[in-house]
């Protein structure tokens, strides 16, 4: 699967994209925000692959390579996700991570407009929802930055750096989504 936005396309997540996710995933200085990071290739590469779709069965998550349009060498500038949250309430969680050297571009947010228009208009999906480190400010204007609400804040919720941290969890309602226009243009 593929969705066009106006600077970048997200492509589903493929056997040919594992090198670039165990780069992303195992390297611990993209994750400065998480409670662990994933230091084995082999592991990356098998949880991504068990969230390949099976045909006859509905997919719990889907997992999107983001590239830019125009990019002759079609190399991938980051990752944005999503998985069934609580599947009886139509709710998913969402996830998203640009390398540094591409961060700042807009990229992110584009990707992550385009995955809740997929999540609103394809998967009839009632919320999405996203949590952060409320030490990752960035993350959270992102969030923020595309409509989505700061919900509430679990104190002391993640162990982080030998010490207790607060997450930020936010959220977007499809009657909101819609409501404010919040989709991309193709």
């Amino acid at each position: 699967m593929e969705i066009v936005g106006q600077q970048i396309r997200i492509t589903s997540l493929n056997e040919q994209d594992m090198d670039f996710i165990c780069k992303l995933e195992c390297d611990a200085s993209l994750w400065n925000y998480e409670e662990s990071v994933e230091t084995k290739e082999e592991d990356a590469k098998e949880k991504y692959r068990s969230h390949f779709p099976v045909e006859g069965e509905t997919p719990y998550a889907y997992d999107f390579v983001i590239r830019r349009l125009n990019d002759a060498s079609d190399t991938p500038v980051g990752i944005v996700q999503m998985w069934s949250y609580v599947d009886f309430r139509k709710s998913w969680e969402i996830g998203f991570a640009v390398l540094p050297e591409y961060a700042g571009q807009g990229y992110g947010s584009e990707a992550t407009r385009l995955l809740l228009q997929f999540a609103f208009n394809e998967l009839q999906a009632h919320k999405v929802v996203g949590m952060c480190n409320a030490e990752n400010v960035k993350s959270a204007a992102l969030m923020q930055h595309v409509g989505m609400t700061r919900e509430a804040i679990f104190k002391e919720e993640l162990w982080w750096r030998n010490k207790w941290t607060d997450q930020c969890f936010f959220s977007i309602l499809d009657s909101e989504f819609k409501k404010h226009g919040m989709h991309v243009s193709r």
